[in-house]
C-alpha cells in the first residue's frame, strides 16, 4: 500500500483556519473517507504521470461506473419515451397532449446530446429498445388500463426515427 502526502494546502474548516493539514493515507482509505479529495488527488497523480502512485483497484471501478452510468441513464431516458410515445399515440386524453409532447421533445433532445457525447451507445440503443418498450408497455397498461396497447412495438426502430417523427400523426 503506497502512502503519499496528500493535502498540503491551507483551508477553512468551520470557521477555523487551519492552515498546512499534512495527511498521511494511502489514496484507498483515501477514497472511503474523503471521495472529493481522492478524485482531486487521483488527477493530480494522473497529470503528474505517476502511476506508481494511483489507487488502481477504485480507479478502474470508477472508470467503469462512467461507463455503466451513461448506459443506465440512455435506458431510462428511452423507457421515458416509449411511455410518452405510446401515450401520445394510444391514450386519447387531448387535455395531456401538450404535457406529453413537451416530455418527449426533452428525452429526445437529452438522448441526441447523449448519443452524439458517446456514439458507441448507437449498439446500445438498439440492444435495450424491446426491454425499454416492455417497461413503457407495462407501465401504461398500468397506468390506463381501459386503453389498448399494441404488443409490439408498431413504428419505426430506427434511432433516427424514435428521435424525431411524430409517430401519433
Amino acid at each position: 500500500m503506497v502512502s503519499l502526502l496528500v493535502l498540503n494546502r491551507s483551508f477553512n474548516i468551520l470557521g477555523t483556519s487551519m492552515t498546512r493539514i499534512n495527511t498521511e493515507a494511502s489514496l484507498s482509505q483515501l477514497y472511503e473517507q474523503d471521495f472529493a479529495l481522492w478524485i482531486e488527488t487521483t488527477v493530480a497523480q494522473l497529470e503528474a504521470r505517476n502511476t506508481e502512485n494511483l489507487d488502481w483497484e477504485n480507479l478502474i471501478e470508477e472508470v467503469a461506473s462512467l461507463g455503466k452510468s451513461q448506459k443506465r441513464e440512455l435506458e431510462s431516458r428511452l423507457r421515458i419515451l416509449l411511455t410518452h410515445l405510446l401515450k401520445r399515440c394510444y391514450v386519447s386524453m387531448p387535455e395531456c397532449y401538450r404535457g406529453w409532447v413537451d416530455t418527449i421533445d426533452e428525452q429526445r433532445s437529452e438522448l441526441e446530446l447523449l448519443l452524439k457525447q458517446s456514439p458507441s451507445l448507437n449498439r446500445y440503443f438498439i440492444d435495450v429498445i424491446d426491454p425499454a418498450f416492455d417497461y413503457a408497455l407495462r407501465k401504461v397498461r398500468c397506468d390506463y388500463p381501459d386503453t389498448q396497447f399494441p404488443e409490439r412495438w408498431q413504428f419505426s426502430r430506427e434511432i433516427e426515427a424514435l428521435l424525431s417523427e411524430s409517430f401519433w400523426d
